[in-house]
């Protein structure tokens, strides 16, 4: 690996970090405040406050990514269309379950499942061009 790809990484780590632990702050003050407060018209934007710094992660990450140079890009790439696809199938599919009378799924965990399938695309488009 390269100083700048190191670089990278380390400037990735520092803003991927902090948007993460903002979120985790923002995320505990919400739940408290709104367990709190069981009425009030505000509690919409209370309850969607931890997107905020969520929103910042992405970002970082989309820095990181302007950062890589062509062949990690690549894998990304690869890795984030296989977790785009494998995610919209198996939502689209539970959906259907769900008529059946399968438990309805709270949509905060489509994101998580996202995230752990881009992991296994990145496991597998990486060592594809190892």
């Amino acid at each position: 690996m390269t100083s700048s790809h190191n670089q990278a990484g380390r400037t990735y780590a520092i803003e991927f970090g902090g948007a993460m632990v903002a979120y985790a702050v923002v995320l505990i003050i919400a739940i408290t405040v709104l367990n709190a407060n069981p009425h009030g018209a505000w509690r919409p934007f209370v309850a969607v406050a931890p997107v905020i710094p969520a929103i910042f992660g992405v970002l970082a990450f989309v820095r990181f990514l302007r950062r890589m140079d062509e062949l990690q890009r690549r894998i990304q790439l690869e890795a984030l269309g296989l977790s785009f696809a494998a995610t919209a199938i198996l939502t689209f599919a539970y959906g259907f379950l769900e008529f059946v009378g399968f438990p309805a799924v709270n949509f905060v965990w489509v994101f998580p499942v996202m995230i752990m399938i881009w992991g296994l695309g990145l496991a597998v488009a990486a060592r594809r061009y190892a």
